[in-house]
């Protein structure tokens, strides 16, 4: 039988839970609803909730969200996942990350009440999510789906405030279908009666399964380019701004502070998703100030300082990414195609793990990428070797060889860059090796 230890540091705490529970992927409901009853069901306690699915973007969604909300003067929850250096960063109670000593107690807790029945890593730790959801006052409650949505751990929630789900594309096949439409099937699974779903911009066959699964949900849709819509706008002076429009109001904001044009739409969701709920209210001028200031580690991410980034060349600028998936790919792709062959060298180190779609994320870099260097994922058992990564990228028509490490990378890289040039070098294929990076630069997420 599980028993409650005194605290002693999160890793020892979810080194128990590893070692109790594996890290396994079993989407399934019926093992976190029983966990909860037995913790006298939080998922009822909570505050407003909004509850966000999708394949790309999000994290951003949640982030710009939430930076609206607190502009707004609003203590947030959030719960997000993976983390990237800290598990901490998973849980943000009423605008902070949760304190170690709270987290630990939490962890052991849920094991004990848990005792010896079946249950998954991820299924702990949403239903510590959720206790210190109810336990914490606040607001508003802002939760990410952590894989499909319908048999997600998070779905358990009984009418959240709204939903959103941003775009769908491929991306773990081995758990959610083959196809696009099955997958957004799978993730209009949050979808909830008479809740109101924001929904993103998707692929045809995508839109037709959310609608048929919201059809059945009896859940209100507003759908991008339909109900809302945002569009970049250029003043007189040539500054560039948003305009964001739905069925009752137009009104004008600021670019989003998350670099990338993919943000754009990513931060309609987020106005959407806010202006579609009325559990709370949101001034005009929380949604601008939120805009502003929004940041999202590792999502076009420039690294300015830090151990890695003065391996460099001082012109030279480093990029950090964790996307992984073709849709990624491309959205790096339209990002960097604005840099100027005649001046810049872009070059990408790249690191992934086993089971994603490498070829199709690597091919987008095709005629674009001067070389690529492969690493391993420090720390992680189903990363990709290097060599064989470098081949996939050879064969998508760009140099590509195996490195030791990012370090190594990118002294290689910075050696290598032709004269008269400046490097930039992006980082990416995967959110595990972002936080690696955030981690040996110094520059962690808080």
């Amino acid at each position: 039988m599980s028993t409650v230890s005194e605290p002693d540091g999160v890793e020892a705490a979810l080194a128990r839970l590893k070692d109790l529970h594996p890290k396994v992927i079993d989407l399934s409901l019926g093992r976190i609803r029983t966990l909860l009853d037995k913790l006298g069901n939080p998922e009822r306690r909570l505050p407003p909730v909004l509850h966000v699915a999708g394949t790309n973007g999000k994290g951003s969604v949640v982030a710009t969200t939430r930076a609206i909300a607190e502009a707004a003067g609003l203590r947030v929850h959030v719960y997000t996942s993976p983390h990237l250096v800290r598990f901490n960063e998973r849980i943000r109670l009423a605008g902070s990350l949760i304190a170690d000593a709270h987290l630990v107690a939490l962890i052991d807790e849920v094991v004990a009440v848990n005792g010896d029945d079946p249950i998954t890593f991820f299924e702990v730790t949403t239903a510590a999510a959720f206790k210190a959801f109810a336990d914490v006052p606040a607001d508003l409650a802002i939760v990410e789906v952590g894989l499909g949505g319908r048999f997600d751990a998070t779905n358990v929630i009984p009418k959240p405030a709204a939903c959103a789900i941003t775009p769908v594309s491929l991306d773990h096949k081995e758990y959610l279908g083959e196809d696009v439409a099955g997958i957004a099937a799978e993730k209009a699974g949050i979808l909830k009666r008479e809740v109101p779903a924001v929904i993103g911009p998707q692929l045809d066959c995508s839109a037709a399964a959310i609608r048929r699964i919201a059809r059945e949900a009896r859940a209100p849709l507003h759908m991008i380019d339909q109900d809302w819509t945002i569009c970049r706008q250029t003043d007189d002076r040539g500054a560039d701004y948003l305009v964001y429009r739905d069925t009752l109001e137009r009104f004008d904001l600021p670019m989003p502070g998350l670099p990338g044009a993919h943000q754009i739409q990513n931060a309609g969701v987020a106005v959407a998703l806010l202006r579609h709920q009325d559990e709370v209210v949101v001034p005009a001028a929380a949604y601008r100030a939120g805009l502003e200031w929004v940041r999202w580690p590792a999502r076009l991410q420039r690294l300015t300082q830090g151990s890695l980034r003065e391996v460099l060349p001082e012109a030279a600028t480093l990029w950090l990414d964790g996307g992984h998936n073709e849709a990624a790919g491309q959205v790096l792709r339209r990002h960097f195609s604005s840099l100027d062959p005649d001046r810049d060298a872009f070059f990408l180190v790249v690191g992934m793990m086993k089971g994603k779609e490498h070829a199709d994320f690597l091919g987008a870099f095709s005629g674009l990428a001067e070389q690529c260097l492969t690493v391993p994922i420090p720390g992680q058992e189903n990363t990709m070797r290097a060599g064989e990564l470098a081949g996939i990228a050879s064969a998508a028509g760009y140099p590509a060889q195996p490195a030791a490490s990012v370090r190594s990378a990118l002294k290689r890289l910075g050696d290598a860059c032709p004269p008269g040039k400046r490097p930039v070098v992006l980082i990416t294929g995967s959110l595990y090796l972002a936080g690696e990076v955030l981690r040996e630069n110094g520059t962690p997420p808080v």
